[in-house]
């Protein structure tokens, strides 16, 4: 079992950045693969970018393709999504997110594990 908190979120002007953060607790962090998936009011959640196990492979949804970046640190079991250029539509709840399969499969499938997630919120 892995637990997730995230940190990070807050309130922006359009064309800012933010930095989002995710601690995982365990010593088996590097056993999940990563990402970030976002909600907002009325509307399903939806996914935004993962990052495989050891890092060497990322995907993102094509809305924040270019603009966002994950990273993650095994060491300090933190995963980081970095938002560059945030646009008014980017504000939501943003969930980080685990799973033990593939972070190409999390695109596609609902991870197990989840955050509490952290509000972005962006101004015009």
């Amino acid at each position: 079992q892995v637990q997730l908190v995230e940190s990070g979120g807050g309130l922006v002007q359009a064309g800012g950045s933010l930095r989002l953060s995710c601690v995982a607790s365990g010593r088996t962090f590097s056993r999940y693969a990563m990402g970030w998936f976002r909600q907002t009011p009325g509307k399903e959640r939806e996914f935004v970018a993962a990052i495989s196990k050891s890092a060497g492979t990322t995907y993102y949804a094509d809305s924040v393709k270019g603009r966002f970046t994950i990273s993650r640190d095994n060491a300090k079991n933190t995963v980081y999504l970095q938002m560059n250029s945030l646009k008014p539509e980017d504000t939501a709840v943003y969930y980080c997110a685990a799973t033990s399969s593939t972070a190409q499969a999390m695109a596609v499938m609902t991870p197990p594990h989840w955050g509490q997630g952290t509000q972005v919120t962006v101004s015009s």
